[in-house]
């Protein structure tokens, strides 16, 4: 994977966001982190995913929440 890339793909784990090329969703990454896990613990349980994928889904967290806290003004 070149550049971490988040997708939605209705086929693909119900639509909701993942890492282009995986199965892993940004809820997932999002839940480990909240259980106290370490960027390069939930890596090395994952061999498709990179720091990098892990970093983008934090991004695209922080966007929506963005998004949101904008559309609420």
């Amino acid at each position: 994977m070149s550049a971490a890339r988040i997708i939605r793909d209705p086929k693909v784990m119900l639509g909701k966001p993942i890492l282009e090329g995986t199965r892993i969703t940004v809820e997932y990454i999002l839940e480990q982190l909240e259980d106290g896990e370490t960027i390069e613990s939930i890596v090395g349980e994952h061999p498709t995913l990179t720091r990098e994928g892990v970093e983008a889904a934090i991004a695209y967290a922080r966007a929506a929440v963005q998004r949101e806290a904008g559309a609420a003004k």
